[in-house]
């Protein structure tokens, strides 16, 4: 799929996810600033990380993440509409943004604690949970997502490969019954 597509998507993405931290911090009175680094985005929260209490932060850390996945499977519901798109760049945003919101913020739950710090810190602190408990889930969220990828998306867009991480592992699994 066209690579304008994917840079396109890649930004929808930015944008939603942090726009939503900003406005969610917005409304509890949390926003400081915005940051732009190699890696990525970064809304600065007016309280101290050690200071945050409170199921708001749940709110503030986890809302985008909850939307973009929301939004992955809506896009997801009009791959068959989606696929069929006569202009190659409009048919490769659909793509591109599918898989892309369907699989990022789980990933990001899962592994970005490991890497850069991330959301599932304030996901987990604000809901009272074990972070490695959250990161699990998370874990197992993208593995659904990555079925439904390899068994539901891929398919409605011609994709065909041999790659084992491209192709579904469950048999009967979320493609069953279309």
């Amino acid at each position: 799929m066209n690579l304008i597509g994917l840079v396109i998507a890649v930004a929808l993405l930015a944008f939603v996810h942090e726009s939503l931290h900003a406005a969610t911090a917005a409304l509890f009175g949390e926003y400081g600033s915005f940051r732009v680094h190699w890696y990525g985005f970064e809304v600065i929260y007016r309280t101290a990380v050690e200071l945050r209490a409170g199921i708001h932060w749940a709110l503030i850390a986890g809302l985008p993440n909850l939307v973009t996945v929301l939004l992955g499977y809506l896009l997801l519901t009009g791959r068959s509409v989606f696929a069929r798109i006569a202009p190659l760049a409009g048919r490769s945003l659909a793509y591109w943004a599918t898989l892309i919101f369907l699989l990022a913020d789980p990933l990001n739950i899962a592994v970005g604690p490991f890497l850069y710090g991330g959301d599932a810190g304030g996901i987990a602190h604000g809901l009272g949970l074990n972070q490695y408990f959250l990161q699990a889930l998370a874990f197992g969220v993208f593995l659904w997502n990555r079925e439904l990828v390899a068994s539901r998306l891929l398919p409605a867009f011609g994709v065909v490969t041999s790659h084992p991480l491209f192709r579904p592992w469950l048999s009967g699994g979320p493609a069953a019954g279309e």
